[in-house]
């Protein structure tokens, strides 16, 4: 029997991270379709498992609990399943870490598609987007990240702010290769984390399984069509 319920969309986007973090961890779990999101989105907020505006939504199966939001997701199954460092610090930099990711694809998809890409707006935001990658660059190398070792929080295993980093950015660069290539040059040791991450046999199946179920949709919807004019 599957320990979690996963509520996403069929698109990798804000879900992949749930998804890889369950995946790295061998937990099994079930997700559930359009339909049943869309039911409980028109669900009264007193109705709801918990009251959520949009998925991911995880149900813990063990326990019945039930969690919205990306960031609080992923860091409540690093606690749980032992993803997290035991410092204070160690947990707060990974809530950092998650929360940068989430700004980043909020940023990438013009929140979430309030309008929509143009080449002139794609030229403008690029420095920024350069200036995220430094921030993943900036952290590894303060913490002994290099080519060919180590973690982004200098842990001896690998944590959720890994799993999360990798998934950010190979999701994104395995659809949009010119963001795959930007981040190699601006944040190279970074982009060795994430291919030493993506060769864990856990995510490297999850990919497969991703492309196999989605295709190379990323986040869906006309702001991923504006995206891919720009990008391609």
């Amino acid at each position: 029997m599957a320990g979690y319920d996963l509520y996403y969309w069929p698109v990798p986007f804000r879900g992949q991270f749930i998804r890889a973090i369950l995946a790295y961890a061998g937990k099994d779990w079930v997700e559930h379709d359009s339909d049943a999101i869309g039911a409980l989105l028109q669900a009264e907020p007193r109705d709801q498992p918990i009251p959520f505006m949009g998925p991911p939504l995880l149900v813990d199966r063990a326990s019945g609990f039930t969690l919205s939001q990306m960031p609080a997701i992923a860091l409540y199954l690093g606690e749980t399943l032992g993803l997290v460092p035991d410092s204070a610090q160690g947990r707060a930099m990974t809530a950092k870490i998650v929360n940068d990711a989430n700004d980043v694809i909020d940023e990438i998809t013009l929140d979430g598609g309030r309008e929509m890409w143009t080449r002139d707006k794609w030229r403008a935001f690029m420095p920024r987007l350069q200036r995220w990658m430094s921030f993943w660059e900036a952290a590894g190398r303060a913490n002994g990240l290099s080519a060919d070792a180590g973690f982004l929080l200098g842990t001896e295993n690998a944590g959720v702010a890994d799993i999360v980093t990798a998934t950010l950015w190979s999701t994104m660069g395995d659809r949009f290769p010119p963001i795959a290539a930007m981040l190699a040059q601006v944040a190279p040791f970074t982009a060795a984390l994430v291919r030493r991450m993506q060769e864990v046999p856990a995510l490297a199946a999850l990919e497969v399984r991703t492309f196999e179920g989605y295709g190379d949709a990323y986040c869906g919807g006309e702001i991923e069509k504006s995206l891919r004019a720009v990008l391609e």
